[in-house]
Order: C-alpha cells, then sequence, then structure tokens
C-alpha cells in the first residue's frame, strides 16, 4: 500500500536510506531529521509503501527544486514493483502541481541509473562530481503513461 508519509516514518525512512547498498551517502549526519520533515509537506511531498505492516521503501520529491529527492526501497525488497508504485504517485502528484521538468541524479552504472531510464527518464549530462542527471517533462510522462496503458491495459487501475 502506498501513502502518504507522516513523522513516525520518519525513523524508518532514515533507516532505509541509511542501508542501501547503492547510492549510499558518503556521511549520512549530513542529511537530518528535519530534511525528512521537510519533504513531508514544506518543501513537496513524501510517499511510503507499506506491505504487511511494515514499510519497504518510500519516495520524496522537492516541489519548491523541482527534483526527486529520494526513491529507496529497503535492502531486500527490491524488485517487487515497490519502487515502481512509489515513482508514479510522486511523479504523478509532481505534474498535478507544476508543468516544469522535474530532474534528478544517481551514481552511473547503478539499478537506479537502469530504473529511470525504464520509466522514460533522459539523461541530460552529469552533475556533481560523480553523478548523471535525468529529466522529465510533463508530456514525457504523460506519453509514458498512456503507453503504459497500451501495454499493460489490466495491471493500470485509474
Amino acid at each position: 500500500m502506498i501513502r502518504e508519509a507522516t513523522l513516525k516514518d520518519i525513523t524508518e525512512m532514515q533507516l532505509i536510506r541509511n542501508t542501501v547498498r547503492e547510492n549510499v551517502l558518503s556521511n549520512p549526519a549530513l542529511v537530518t531529521r528535519q530534511d525528512y520533515e521537510d519533504y513531508l509537506s514544506e518543501k513537496g511531498r513524501s510517499w511510503v509503501c507499506v506491505v504487511d505492516g511494515a514499510l519497504v521503501g518510500f519516495a520524496a520529491v522537492d516541489l519548491q527544486n523541482n527534483n526527486v529527492w529520494a526513491l529507496f526501497v529497503k535492502v531486500g525488497q527490491e524488485g517487487k514493483g515497490y519502487g515502481k508504485q512509489l515513482h508514479d504517485v510522486m511523479v504523478n502528484w509532481y505534474f498535478a502541481q507544476s508543468e516544469t521538468p522535474l530532474w534528478l541524479s544517481t551514481d552511473p552504472g547503478t539499478r537506479a541509473e537502469r530504473f529511470y531510464l525504464r520509466q522514460g527518464w533522459t539523461c541530460v549530462g552529469s552533475f556533481g562530481q560523480q553523478e548523471v542527471k535525468f529529466e522529465m517533462s510533463k508530456l514525457a510522462w504523460q506519453s509514458q503513461v498512456i503507453n503504459n496503458l497500451q501495454k499493460y491495459p489490466r495491471d493500470i487501475a485509474l
């Protein structure tokens, strides 16, 4: 089940973020509880995926800076579709609020990079010293949704 994140979810969100195998934070102390709180409502919105009462992933989007702040799935829960569900809810919400293209960055050569390419993101170059930058326009997102409806009409709940 995907739902909006609450203050009670932050500790588990931090645990997931700090235990991933890829896109590891060089200094986890630099991402504070306050950062998570800001993405619950002030800067954008956050969602969690809950399976059998346990939080297995989360996503957060920054409406002020037009970027994906986080999309992470708990180690051992990857490949089950939770990240895609979170991604789709997040991107749908973002483009309901804004016409501005959305961007994100991730480490090159990772599962995350391949995931974003499969979701229709466009690589637009490098970001910082070691990451790649992706963008998604509202039109590209709408096209991706239409393509998915045509490919998998029974899997899409409107």
